[in-house]
């Protein structure tokens, strides 16, 4: 069942325990940042039955508990949420910067990312590294933060057959994403590069090193300054 507002967002029964706001299908900075003030108004002020939010680029996945109300109730309390959207106040973006050592073994696709767009490696590596990234959710993996938008000069398509296994720390491109795998896994996305920085670690308070809304900007580092680091990180 999907119904909408006059605003264009609809929600979506995505079971009998959760509800889905749609701010359109498209991703766009203007329908992340209504996701951002919805997750920044219900902690302001919390609704009574929520469980967990799950945000995406332009969604959020509410979980409720189906003893305490249901998917009317909820709905009808978060209408008068979004009706409010506008009064609420972001934080200024933490501002984070990741030390990257680019190409070679540590970015094994760099040199055809580069010749794709018909551009040096170098070039390559200062557009990437030119640019402040919003980090719009964090999904996939713990600590994996789907970072955007990409110059359109590096906009490029994944992989046509994924790794099996793509090292802790690569930073990789796909579309106009970029992001930092925080454990080693498989995937598909182009690597440019890796940091010795850990993204995700159980004993740092709030676990992740990005959160939503953050900005981040990658810094070139040369290899014996990754080993320095990668020393010091543990």
């Amino acid at each position: 069942m999907v119904t909408a507002t006059d605003d264009g967002a609809q929600f979506r029964y995505a079971s009998d325990q959760s509800l889905l706001i749609y701010f359109g299908h498209q991703i766009t900075l203007q329908a992340n940042e209504k996701v951002r003030r919805l997750l920044r108004l219900l902690e302001l002020e919390p609704v009574a039955g929520i469980r967990n939010l799950h945000p995406a680029y332009c969604s959020v996945l509410v979980k409720f508990d189906a003893i305490r109300m249901g998917h009317a109730e909820l709905e009808a309390i978060l209408r008068e949420y979004l009706g409010r959207l506008e009064e609420v106040a972001l934080p200024e973006p933490r501002q984070v910067e990741i030390p990257v050592c680019y190409g070679g073994e540590y970015g094994p696709d760099l040199n055809d990312v580069a010749a794709m767009h018909g551009m040096t490696p170098e070039q390559a590596i200062e557009l990437h590294a030119s640019t402040s990234y919003l980090v719009y959710f964090l999904g996939f993996v713990p600590g994996f933060a789907y970072l955007g938008e990409l110059p359109e000069e590096l906009v490029t398509p994944r992989l046509a057959t994924p790794r099996r296994r793509v090292p802790r720390g690569s930073v990789g491109i796909a579309g106009n994403q970029t992001g930092v795998y925080p454990f080693a896994t498989p995937g598909g996305w182009r690597l440019l590069g890796r940091t010795p920085i850990a993204m995700f670690r159980s004993d740092r308070d709030g676990l992740s090193l990005l959160s939503i809304g953050d900005r981040v900007r990658f810094v070139p580092i040369s290899r014996e300054r990754f080993a320095a680091l990668e020393n010091q990180c543990g």
